[in-house]
């Protein structure tokens, strides 16, 4: 359903867990949108408090299944003709609005699906000499997404004919990304990730092990840090790339010496 004006209408669906610290700059840069959803996981911090205070519709669901299942619950929620989802450590610049609100009147919205790239933020510093990493499709016209699947860098997946008759277009603004302000915050996202990545291959009967561990580390880091120029970002892109290439590690160590049982358990954001 359209707009009076005649544009599409949008809606922005952002998950959240204890997000206070950057909640309230990710909300503000989506204002902008017809509709603002947050999907909570159980936050104990004010994190639901000051979404309400922007005006963010609020929906708890703290019984965790994994990504996908958060994502499908946003969904679920929209009511406007275009959902784009935002991470709570992510900002919409204001370029980045002026494009998204020309994209809800192009004419080629409903079979469109928009990918963002990032403008990633880590330890005090902008990384951008580095190459942005491939587009990942976060806009699409509600009436093609049937969903997402996965527990971790879930998938979504198109109902009847949509990949048939759906382009990929790439905003050309990027995203800002907060996502390694700390080491103590890399750590923990170390932890969690890992263990979502070593469960959703075991889902998919993959093995694992040290050496197979270590081949997946070093690869990342190379193409990070080497072909995607981390070395131009001093010592935070090292930090960067090195905790990426150390998620890739561990992963497939927790794959070959954890018990099924702690693969089983779901880590929150």
């Amino acid at each position: 359903m359209q707009a009076e004006s005649g544009r599409h209408t949008l809606c922005i669906a952002v998950l959240t867990l204890n997000e206070e610290r950057r909640i309230r700059q990710c909300l503000e840069s989506a204002r902008f949108a017809d509709r603002v959803i947050v999907i909570d996981s159980g936050s104990t911090d004010q994190t639901v408090a000051i979404a309400q205070e922007l005006g963010a519709e609020v929906h708890v669901y703290p019984d965790w299944q994994g990504f996908a299942v958060q994502r499908n619950r946003q969904l679920a929620h929209c009511h406007c003709d275009t959902i784009f989802f935002l991470d709570a450590d992510e900002v919409i610049p204001p370029e980045l609005q002026a494009e998204m609100r020309a994209a809800l009147s192009d004419p080629a919205h409903s079979t469109t699906l928009r990918a963002i790239t990032w403008r990633e933020f880590a330890y005090g510093r902008f990384l951008d000499a580095m190459k942005s990493t491939r587009g990942i499709v976060r806009w699409f016209p509600t009436a093609l997404l049937q969903g997402f699947e996965g527990a971790v860098h879930e998938q979504y997946v198109l109902k009847d004919a949509g990949p048939a008759r759906s382009t990929i277009h790439t905003f050309r603004t990027r995203v800002t990304h907060y996502s390694r302000e700390s080491i103590h915050g890399s750590l923990k996202k170390l932890a969690q990730y890992a263990q979502l990545g070593a469960n959703k291959r075991a889902a998919a009967g993959k093995t694992g092990g040290v050496m197979r561990g270590f081949g997946s580390a070093l690869a990342n880091f190379i193409r990070l840090y080497v072909f995607q120029r981390g070395f131009l970002c001093g010592p935070q892109g090292f930090l960067f790339c090195f905790f990426i290439a150390l998620e890739c590690f561990f992963r497939y160590v927790a794959l070959r010496y954890d018990t099924p049982e702690v693969l089983g358990q779901h880590a929150k954001r």
